[in-house]
């Protein structure tokens, strides 16, 4: 019990800093990961301090959201810098969207499967663990890393599929996991939406997940969540569900309520601890 209530207080130190901006910045490398005629698309790096190729760390990788339509990798660049600080290669990924490639959902999901087999792929290149990817996600780049979880098919054509494009665990932020009628984006889908929805595939060896969401999100119903983390627990998966009281979608955006930024930066920290993708809590700004 007091090495668990010493780990906690270190992470709440470190999230602290976090939040104040003061962690100290990680060699950023950029890597063409996939390219589509005239379209290159790119992984942002962050690797820890010394990190080797012959090293064979976790790696997550995020992708932002933006309703599959707009956004940046930009958003996650605080998060993966602080993961790269707690020793974990962290990636946020470029994907195509419609308001710059003209795109559909359904080649958001090729993107985001790609990614994760280029890593995999390339794991000896990158010093990481090609069986302990993690993927994660705001909306729908949540949807994208719940897609990649638990979807089969919707694979780049081409592409070596003996490579597997599953992560091994998931971090969702008010993600959008059910494209039905009843949930989000249906008008995008219709009669396709069973194809793209995570709710819906749902399977027997899901990636261990954890999920944040507010309460007052107008997109994502605290009912999904639920059932999502029902059906999880059904086919035996763990899915780590956390409410925030009056939180809207976002939670963290700009103007929005960024004082649970740091709760689900710990919240997230203590879940890769307990999969054993970190292995000790914090105990200076540089490990």
């Amino acid at each position: 019990m007091k090495r668990r209530i010493t780990v906690i207080l270190a992470l709440l130190f470190l999230a602290n800093i976090y939040s104040q901006n003061t962690i100290k910045n990680s060699v950023t490398e950029k890597i063409v990961y996939k390219t589509i005629d005239t379209i290159s698309l790119n992984l942002h790096v962050f690797y820890p301090e010394g990190h080797k190729k012959t090293d064979k760390t976790p790696v997550l990788i995020y992708f932002h959201g933006g309703g599959w339509v707009g956004g940046s990798y930009k958003k996650f660049l605080a998060e993966a810098n602080y993961f790269a600080n707690r020793g974990i290669v962290a990636i946020t990924a470029e994907y195509r969207i419609r308001n710059t490639h003209g795109t559909t959902p359904f080649e958001s999901v090729n993107d985001a499967k790609s990614a994760i087999r280029y890593l995999r792929e390339h794991a000896l290149e990158l010093g990481i663990d090609k069986n302990k990817v993690i993927a994660g996600g705001s909306s729908a780049g949540g949807h994208l890393a719940a897609a990649a979880g638990n979807i089969i098919g919707l694979e780049e054509e081409g592409e070596d599929l003996t490579i597997s494009s599953k992560p091994n665990a998931l971090v969702l932020l008010f993600p959008v996991f059910d494209n039905s009628e009843e949930g989000f984006g249906y008008k995008k889908f219709k009669e396709r939406y069973k194809e793209i929805s995570p709710m819906h595939n749902i399977t027997k060896g899901a990636p261990p997940t954890i999920v944040f969401l507010g309460t007052k999100d107008k997109l994502i119903a605290v009912e999904t969540v639920k059932k999502y983390k029902q059906k999880m627990e059904e086919v035996g998966s763990r899915c780590d569900l956390h409410l925030y009281e009056d939180g809207e979608h976002g939670l963290y955006g700009k103007n929005k309520l960024i004082k649970y930024k740091d709760d689900m930066l710990l919240k997230t920290d203590l879940f890769l601890i307990s999969l054993g993708y970190l292995t000790r809590a914090p105990t200076s700004l540089t490990n």
